[in-house]
């Protein structure tokens, strides 16, 4: 199985990104089931609703709100990684081993992990500190 990282979702999410085609079709390629992790949806999630909620003009809500619309309509199409029992027991043995990187990416590591995944991420050097995680960026 292949995970995204949200920064991989965020170029899915953005037809106009100059790397969404290259990805998409080295998705398509890859052979491989994929998935999105919860965590990854929480951040999308939690992004859009903040400017959402950081302007007070309806007019300018409008993009806001469609992007939010967009994001659901993509999820339609994607299976997505939960949070589950195995993926908490790795979160709480790589914070007992002090494991230097954010709760987010964390999450998103320790989801690859408990499915045996492959985890895209452009954020490299924090999820290499992550003992036994296979990480690559397609986005560069």
């Amino acid at each position: 199985m292949i995970l995204l990282d949200t920064d991989h979702v965020s170029v899915l999410l953005e037809e106009r990104d100059r790397r969404h085609a290259q990805l998409r079709a080295r998705l398509r390629e890859a052979g491989d089931s994929l998935s999105i992790s919860i965590v990854s949806i929480e951040e999308q999630l939690r992004a859009w609703l903040a400017k959402i909620h950081g302007v007070t003009d309806p007019q300018r809500q409008i993009v806001p709100y469609g992007r939010l619309k967009r994001v659901f309509t993509f999820l339609r199409e994607w299976p997505i990684s939960g949070w589950n029992q195995a993926a908490a027991d790795q979160f709480q043995q790589l914070r007992s081993l002090r494991t230097k990187i954010g709760s987010q990416d964390l999450k998103i590591a320790c989801i690859a992990l408990a499915n045996d995944a492959l985890l895209l991420s452009a954020n490299l050097r924090d999820f290499e500190r992550v003992p036994g995680l296979r990480v690559e960026d397609w986005l560069n």
